[in-house]
């Protein structure tokens, strides 16, 4: 225990008053990470990750995706983020709201193009996920859900979000957002260096792994 955690206690023990100043004064405070104790439910056939094949977790491969949703300020607009895990490439596309229908055509669009390298996708436990298998039969790709409140299972995309925010803050509703906005923060990301690339770029991985041109096929898929 922290010296400044000891000397408070001791001081509310004493009658003292100095808790009072601490976030989690009036209630206890419940760890969610690590627990299995979230709801899956409204979520059908849902497949844990731990039935993902250790190629997808131990990224030896081109084509393990992971994907997430942004959600605007007041929860007005949503995004559709998806990462490929080895490559780093990153894919996003704005929605008027994170309907399981809106979020599923959504990720059918954007992964149309690269069904050949789509061999898993893995989501948290969001219900707008709940028509997974919709889109593993449309990508023919496999679908896995990362444990409740384990964010890490998803570190990818949880980083990803990260960078994008940078365009689009917290502070900012995404209604508005077009999809040309998103199509040239997402171009940006992918011709951005990458240090656990080698310094190469997504775009630049995932050609020289694929063949294929992910920046045509990125903004292809964005701008119609």
């Amino acid at each position: 225990m922290k010296p400044f955690t000891m000397h408070v206690l001791k001081d509310k023990r004493a009658g003292g008053k100095l808790y009072l100043n601490l976030r989690h004064h009036s209630k206890k405070y419940r760890k969610r990470y690590g627990s299995n104790t979230g709801s899956v439910k409204g979520i059908p056939n849902r497949v844990d990750i731990d039935e993902r094949p250790p190629v997808a977790n131990q990224r030896e491969r081109l084509g393990d995706w992971e994907a997430d949703t942004m959600i605007g300020k007041g929860q007005k607009g949503a995004m559709v983020t998806l990462d490929e895990r080895k490559s780093k490439l990153r894919l996003a596309f704005p929605v008027a709201n994170k309907t399981a229908e809106a979020v599923t055509g959504s990720i059918i669009a954007l992964l149309g193009g690269f069904k050949d390298w789509v061999h898993t996708l893995t989501f948290d436990n969001g219900k707008e996920f709940a028509k997974h298998e919709q889109v593993a039969q449309a990508i023919e790709c496999k679908t896995y859900f990362a444990k409740p409140y384990h964010s890490w299972e998803r570190v990818q995309n949880e980083n990803a979000n990260g960078l994008l925010r940078q365009y689009f803050p917290k502070a900012m509703g995404l209604l508005d957002v077009t999809t040309r906005q998103v199509f040239e923060a997402v171009h940006k990301l992918n011709n951005r260096p990458r240090k656990c690339l080698g310094f190469k770029t997504p775009y630049e991985v995932f050609h020289e792994l694929s063949g294929m041109d992910a920046e045509k096929l990125v903004g292809y898929a964005l701008i119609t």
